[in-house]
């Protein structure tokens, strides 16, 4: 089979496009394809969809659908925070179901949380034995995964996302020591009731932020995801980015050495979750994948078709 699977973010639109026979076999990567649209601006003030981030997200839906359809691609697609919380999500959902050809599937907290842990468990085969934290951090949540042997014991989704936390807590730039204080309170206590296995557990991070303080850690000129996925980033070198962005305006932080620009903005909040995250897990590293939702839905897709 060749499949076409889309994750539709709060702030990114995803692709990738594999060949992979039914059941647990080898995937190989056609292509993949991210930008950047921002659909869920605006996100943490009402909650709609704005006109800019519905035609950037559509726009990258054709170039998306283009590229399955080159491939003979089956197309699957899935959307996230933005679009389970949107009044007017139906504006961005019906032509983006005319492009695609098939109907973007809105998927709970929960079922993002199950897709984010497949890609992991099928990424990284030591995450099946003992314990293991896996955090998605997006632009509008975080999805937080506690598995033991393989198996999920617990999963919540939690109103933390680099776009949200951005729009309701920095109103500075530079930042004032002020609004860090008040977006790590807030993500303190969303994460508190979370029961985190023992202290020194594995602790796996996905999605853009992740690998974006990766990319500045291995102070990459331009992405590498043979570098970037696996890496173990000490804590120590995740504090060291964060008081550099911390400390900069946004036209210092759209220069720095791995990370995109257009990233600029909100990666200061997107990092702070994780580092408050790593903290009350009691982690000393963070594994990074960049395989996310959309490496989930194909795994559950290849493991529901039948054996050839």
């Amino acid at each position: 089979m060749i499949l076409a699977t889309i994750d539709i973010g709060t702030n990114t639109v995803l692709l990738l496009v594999a060949r992979a026979d039914a059941g647990q076999g080898p995937v190989e990567v056609i292509e993949e394809r991210a930008e950047i649209t921002r659909l869920g601006r605006g996100i943490g003030v009402d909650g709609r969809l704005g006109t800019q981030g519905i035609d950037r997200s559509l726009a990258a839906l054709r170039q998306f659908a283009a590229v399955a359809r080159q491939h003979g691609a089956r197309i699957a697609a899935v959307g996230t925070e933005a679009l389970r919380r949107a009044p007017n999500a139906a504006d961005f959902l019906t032509p983006a179901e005319a492009i695609l050809g098939v109907p973007i599937e809105v998927i709970d907290g929960a079922r993002e949380a199950a897709l984010t842990f497949q890609a992991v468990r099928a990424a990284f085969s030591d995450t099946r034995t003992g314990p293991v934290t896996v955090i998605d951090i997006g632009g509008g949540s975080t999805e937080i995964v506690i598995a033991n042997d393989g198996e999920p014991s617990y999963r919540t989704s939690l109103p933390l996302g680099s776009v949200r936390l951005t729009e309701r807590f920095i109103r500075h730039d530079p930042p004032e020591p002020a609004d860090i204080d008040a977006l790590t309170k807030a993500v303190d206590e969303a994460v508190s009731p979370v029961p985190f296995p023992t202290k020194g557990a594995p602790l796996v991070g996905v999605a853009g932020t992740v690998t974006s303080l990766a990319a500045m850690a291995l102070a990459l000129e331009s992405y590498d995801s043979t570098r970037v996925h696996g890496y173990r980033m000490p804590i120590a070198d995740l504090d060291h980015q964060l008081d550099r962005l911390a400390h900069a305006a946004a036209a210092e932080r759209e220069r720095m050495v791995g990370l995109d620009p257009r990233r600029a903005d909100v990666i200061l909040a997107g990092g702070l979750i994780l580092d408050r995250i790593a903290r009350a897990a009691g982690a000393t590293e963070v594994r990074v994948s960049d395989r996310g939702i959309r490496w989930g839905l194909l795994q559950e897709i290849l493991e529901a078709a039948p054996a050839a």
